[in-house]
C-alpha cells in the first residue's frame, strides 16, 4: 500500500512536470522515468526533481511539490487539495476524472499512463 501511494504521488509529480516541460519545448513526445532511488528524470536523463525519504516529491531546488496523506488525498505544497490516489493505482482530479493510471511491466517496472492509456513514463521499484 506504501508503494502504491508513493508511485501515485510520484504520478501526479509526473503530470506536472510533463506540463511544466512540455510548455517549454515543441516536442510533445517527452516521456518521465522514475528511478528506484526515486530521481525523477525526462527523456534525455536530465533530473527534474526526486522523491524524498517521507515521500515527498520535491524539485531539483529541493521545494515542495506533492505529497498524499493517509487517506490518498494528493496535497500541493500550499495545503490544497488536488484529488485522490487509490488503491488500485488510479489518480483522479477532485471532479472524479482519471488523470493518471499504473499498469505492471515486471516485478520491477510500471508503465505510467494517462486518461486514453498512452504511455507517459515508467517507474522502476
Amino acid at each position: 500500500m506504501k508503494k502504491m501511494y508513493f508511485l501515485l504521488f510520484i504520478l501526479m509529480t509526473t503530470g506536472v512536470v510533463v506540463n511544466v516541460w512540455g510548455q517549454t519545448k515543441n516536442d510533445t513526445s517527452q516521456t518521465i522515468f522514475i528511478n528506484a532511488k526515486g530521481g525523477i528524470h525526462d527523456h534525455g536523463g536530465t533530473k527534474l526533481g526526486y522523491i524524498d525519504k517521507d515521500n515527498i516529491v520535491r524539485n531539483n531546488k529541493g521545494q515542495k511539490l506533492y505529497f498524499i496523506d493517509r487517506d490518498g488525498n494528493v496535497i500541493d505544497a500550499s495545503g490544497k487539495n488536488l484529488g485522490k490516489a487509490k488503491k488500485n493505482g488510479t489518480y483522479y482530479n477532485n471532479s472524479g476524472e482519471t488523470v493518471l493510471t499504473t499498469k505492471d511491466i515486471d516485478a520491477e517496472k510500471c508503465a505510467i499512463l494517462d486518461p486514453q492509456g498512452h504511455n507517459v513514463g515508467n517507474w522502476s521499484f
